[in-house]
């Protein structure tokens, strides 16, 4: 494997996302032969090798070493890498803990770069609304154990995910319980007599009460999100970490810069301290040098067409520092597990 290779959803809603985001940061998709071609160049970056690929698909190359990175949802790639976490993962300081796991290292095979913050979707246990005694685990447990007793069977939950659903049952102590697999609409399986309750994947919840279905109060299994994978079991080259080490810096500047912005103000156009504190209150912001403010994207672009509108003082919004001026911490942990050494320009050991 010579090329670096990025697998990237081949259609819907993510692969539509993906697009948009490597767009922001200054990677657009040009796809050969229309719209709906398979095949697909980064012309700013014609050293990567796109592969357009099903989620399911890039989850199990991520997994196996066949692509270096991928754009996939974190449910598939820690559904995929169950069976195999025999290795403990490594712990992901500050980010947020999921009920699954706390850790950015899968089964040594996946390491999960960045939170790409599209593909939202919560991985859940839900039952019957009619079952009213029924809101937790614990009782879930209850109700298994007495349907056995009944019936001589063991409950049923449908799903796609019996790995995570395993994993989360036992850490529960939840017994008498069986996953049968899945194959259409989940929800539907409890009205069609396949199952007792469900474990799926959830965004509003509009469609498991469309099917009398809720949530149990702590059956949050994992908060999922779309994520940029790299592959532990890939061929790792200079070359391709370099490739790999400007994707992650681009999307972490990415976020940065959506999460905070500078408001520069043009020479000759300053504020009193009077009135930028007053303009700190009124669109939250925070002083930024002598006489520039700072803060969440939108609210300086609200700041700034303000004072155009109220002052005629032009504004500048800066975003903040290039991404090649920045390190990751992240990408260096990765490129230290894989055995090589990571002192590319800007990083630091």
């Amino acid at each position: 494997m010579s090329n670096f290779i990025l697998a990237l959803p081949s259609k819907g809603r993510l692969q539509e996302d993906a697009a948009a985001h490597l767009s922001e940061i200054g990677l657009p998709i040009r796809r050969i032969g229309g719209e709906r071609a398979y095949r697909a160049i980064i012309p700013a970056m014609p050293d990567i090798e796109l592969q357009l690929l099903s989620s399911q698909e890039i989850a199990e190359a991520i997994l196996s070493g066949a692509v270096h990175a991928g754009i996939v949802g974190e449910d598939l790639l820690r559904e995929a890498s169950e069976p195999l976490m025999a290795s403990a993962v490594i712990p992901a300081g500050g980010e947020d803990v999921k009920p699954i796991s706390a850790g950015i290292i899968l089964a040594d095979r996946v390491f999960l770069a960045h939170g790409l913050g599209f593909g939202r979707a919560d991985l859940i246990v839900a039952v019957s609304m009619a079952w009213i005694d029924v809101v937790t685990m614990a009782d879930l447990d209850d109700a298994a154990a007495a349907f056995r007793q009944r019936s001589g069977k063991r409950m049923r939950g449908a799903t796609k995910y019996p790995n995570l659903a395993r994993r989360f049952f036992a850490s529960h102590g939840v017994g008498n319980c069986r996953f049968t697999p899945s194959l259409g609409a989940t929800e539907g399986a409890p009205a069609a007599g396949a199952a007792e309750f469900i474990i799926d994947i959830t965004t509003s919840g509009a469609t498991l009460a469309d099917n009398h279905l809720r949530p149990l109060g702590d059956g949050l299994i994992l908060q999922s999100q779309a994520q940029l994978a790299l592959s532990m079991r890939a061929e790792w080259s200079e070359s391709t970490l370099a490739l790999a080490r400007e994707l992650v810096l681009r999307f972490e500047a990415r976020a940065r810069g959506r999460a905070e912005a500078r408001l520069l103000l043009a020479p000759g156009a300053a504020l009193s301290p009077a009135a930028r504190e007053a303009l700190c209150a009124e669109f939250s912001l925070v002083p930024f040098g002598e006489f520039g403010l700072a803060g969440a994207e939108e609210d300086v672009r609200r700041a700034s067409s303000a004072l155009a509108t109220r002052q005629g003082a032009p504004a500048i919004i800066a975003r903040l520092q290039d991404w090649r001026d920045e390190i990751s911490p992240r990408f260096d942990l990765f490129a230290q597990r894989i055995g090589t050494v990571a002192r590319f320009s800007g990083a630091t050991a």
